[in-house]
């Protein structure tokens, strides 16, 4: 005999406490029809999954056309085809355009795509529904389409996952007739299915219970099993009226060892030395209306094996399922008896409130069953909370400050010490140059900057007044008041203490200006510098450029992604050969246009609508603007691997949104939070990119004044797309 196609040994995997597998193994050999039969749970799926590399085996081995499933998962895609279990297209292209797009995914050159296009869909004949969408198909046709998918770079091995499922019986046979000309062509095919009548289609058949394998062999080897056929037993079909009645009371005569219903009769697997007439006289049952000896069938071979299985489980313990109708005859319609009358007239009549009691324990369920619910409800509010209560100070003190000292003697130095006592200002930088001044403005590190005169000391000497220029960044118009207001009031009081100490009672003028007249000592002249009208929405227009931007790459993102994984159509990607860097590539980049465009809408808005022109390089804004667009999608990526669900996704992306508003000094001075949470402002990106977008739109900042925000928001776009690569497998997890 050949090598086997499929060749499976011991293989498990385990969920957790579930195993979903048990110690499987079997072969599969060239272009036979395998059928994998079970109930639900068996493990077909998994089973199937692990063997198309999706799915990593938790213990054992197993190989498709001599490739690993494991280390040659990769290699193995290109020459499988595969139909899951739900219909797993794209509802919204047509038949044409999901038949191309899987012949694009693997690789099918123009010629090659069109040839294969029109094999399969002579095959399958869907040539008079190309430009149908795939929603609107009936089931049957659904199937055939996914088969055409499927088939479309012609593999040597397919998998189908109850190809029937939820389709009518014609459909059924179609489908089947397709199945078994491919099986003629050398096409290798491993089947899942619940129908007993496919089974016996099958070349070789495996039966999975409980996760094990039970049973494997050809269809007409597995009827002739000894624990299916005991010695000294014979089968028969029995046509009754109202067959059900009796199988309780057959079930319990020790000469019956099984009784099981097919539609209107009974088959009966009965010890040699009675007849079902005898059995039936017994039991008192008159109109029997035919009975014969038949061989038997798969499901009686399966439902044998079954029940078998149970009983070892339970110790040779024979336990009831559920309970099954007495062998007197009942009347049908309760309703017409006294009993009957009785039963009904006892019911409580149901009011508009009925069931309200099942209903909220069943959401108060869902909810202690959804983590990211109780994460959504109890972590977030806490989150918040600290951010408003604790982090949030709308006094504004410590306002970054730069100062130029050209004279450099004490009365400059307590001159400086002044603002500095206020509070107000935080004096981050001593420039001795008035590039560095000019520079520390322009690149936004600081907020104000104190420019002290050569003679101002020699001023206050002679008596003459001394002239002390402050400039502050207008771009936010709070700070910049706050600024403006303190340096006055700072200028007056300090005019007031020399004043003082001249002595009015010797009726001196304490200075005199340029004209000889009295004047104060101090003039501090402040000079708005970028939003001179202190116009708000020169401060957060800008801003929210970024927050806008950030919201709908990292939404459409994770969206997209969490719903074809819902749909299925993310799995039937996986079983395809595509990389995962083309699959990231491909996800992400009509996402990124997106983005662009919204981009360019926003700053359109903004300089038309708000009159907030561009003041620095736009091309300069444009790339930093990918390069924050690059990280908000990585965000989008990371929360597509970590929810499950839309709802998930939402919850998510607002966790991350919430910080990026708050905190990243869209609305609020960063500098006003309390050091552990500034701190924590450096691992937001919408932080540098904000800083960017005012730097450039605001203060014409060129690429040196901005270096440290883009450093930053390098490093944050490098670890949120790393991480999100990282967790993005082309597998289940």
């Amino acid at each position: 005999m050949s090598e086997p196609i499929i060749d499976v040994r011991s293989l498990s995997r385990s969920f957790g406490p579930i195993v979903a597998a048990d110690n499987v193994s079997f072969q599969v050999h060239r272009g036979s029809i395998f059928g994998l039969l079970g109930p639900n749970g068996s493990g077909k799926s998994t089973i199937i999954r692990m063997l198309l590399g999706i799915l990593s085996p938790t213990d054992g081995d197993a190989s498709v056309l001599g490739m690993n499933v494991t280390s040659d998962a990769e290699r193995i895609k290109p020459r499988v085809g595969y139909m899951s279990q739900q219909f797993s297209l794209y509802g919204d292209l047509s038949v044409q355009e999901n038949i191309d797009f899987y012949g694009r995914i693997y690789g099918l050159d123009r010629q090659q795509l069109n040839q294969r296009r029109q094999d399969v869909l002579q095959l399958t004949g869907l040539g008079d529904r190309l430009e149908q969408l795939a929603e609107t198909l009936s089931g049957g046709w659904k199937q055939r389409l996914a088969l055409a998918c499927a088939l479309i770079h012609e593999p040597d091995v397919l998998f189908l996952d109850e190809p029937t499922a939820g389709i009518d019986p014609v459909a059924r046979r179609h489908l089947w007739d397709l199945l078994f000309e491919l099986s003629g062509r050398g096409v290798t095919l491993f089947v899942t299915t619940h129908y007993m009548d496919e089974a016996e289609r099958c070349s070789e058949v495996g039966y999975l219970f409980q996760s094990r394998l039970l049973v494997l062999g050809k269809p007409h080897q597995l009827k002739q099993l000894r624990e299916v056929n005991p010695d000294g037993t014979r089968r028969f079909e029995v046509r009754l009226p109202e067959p059900a009645r009796y199988l309780t009371a057959l079930r319990e005569l020790s000469d019956v060892h099984d009784a099981t219903l097919f539609g209107e009769s009974i088959h009966l697997l009965l010890n040699e030395t009675r007849s079902p007439e005898e059995v039936f006289a017994e039991l008192c049952v008159d109109g029997v209306e035919d009975i014969h000896e038949i061989p038997p069938s798969l499901e009686d071979v399966f439902v044998t094996l079954t029940s078998n299985a149970e009983k070892r489980k339970k110790d040779g313990v024979e336990i009831s399922d559920t309970p099954l109708m007495p062998a007197l005859p009942q009347p049908r319609d309760e309703s017409h008896t006294e009993n009957g009358r009785a039963k009904h007239a006892g019911r409580r009549r149901l009011s508009t409130w009925s069931g309200l009691w099942a209903v909220l324990i069943k959401e108060l369920v869902h909810i202690r069953r959804q983590p990211t619910t109780l994460f959504f409800m109890l972590v977030v509010p806490v989150i918040q909370t600290i951010i408003f209560g604790y982090a949030i100070d709308t006094q504004i003190e410590h306002i970054p400050t730069v100062v130029f000292n050209m004279d450099g003697r004490q009365t400059s130095q307590d001159l400086i010490s002044s603002f500095e006592n206020t509070r107000r200002f935080q004096i981050i930088d001593r420039v001795s140059d008035e590039e560095s001044f000019l520079r520390a403005m322009s690149s936004g590190r600081a907020k104000v900057g104190i420019r002290v005169p050569p003679d101002y000391a020699d001023q206050i000497l002679r008596g003459e007044q001394a002239v002390l220029q402050v400039l502050i960044d207008g771009s936010d118009s709070q700070v910049a008041t706050t600024a403006q207001s303190t340096a006055q009031l700072l200028g007056l009081n300090l005019s007031i203490q020399i004043a003082t100490a001249k002595g009015e009672a010797l009726q001196l003028a304490p200075a005199r200006d340029s004209t000889g007249k009295g004047t104060l000592p101090i003039e501090v002249r402040t000079r708005m510098l970028y939003n001179p009208d202190l116009d708000s929405s020169h401060f957060f227009v800008p801003g929210l450029v970024g927050i806008i931007l950030q919201l709908v790459t990292l939404f459409l993102t994770s969206f997209a992604v969490v719903r074809e994984r819902e749909l299925g159509t993310l799995e039937q990607l996986f079983v395809t050969p595509v990389g995962r860097s083309g699959l990231l590539l491909g996800k992400l980049l009509p996402y990124a246009l997106v983005g662009f465009v919204t981009l360019l809408t926003v700053l359109t808005v903004m300089i038309h609508v708000f009159g907030v022109s561009i003041s620095g390089s736009v091309a300069l804004l444009l790339v930093l603007s990918m390069l924050f667009m690059l990280c908000s999608l990585g965000l989008g990526l990371f929360v597509s691997t970590i929810a499950k669900t839309q709802l998930a996704a939402v919850q998510f992306a607002f966790v991350i949104m919430l910080p990026s508003v708050l905190l990243s000094g869209f609305v609020f001075p960063r500098s006003e939070m309390p050091l552990p949470i500034y701190l924590v402002t450096f691992g937001i990106p919408a932080t540098y990119y904000i800083e960017i977008l005012r730097g450039v739109v605001l203060r014409g900042a060129d690429l040196v004044d901005l270096a440290p925000w883009i450093i930053g928001l390098t490093i944050c776009g490098f670890v949120v797309i790393t991480l999100s690569v990282f967790r993005f497998q082309k597998r289940l997890r």
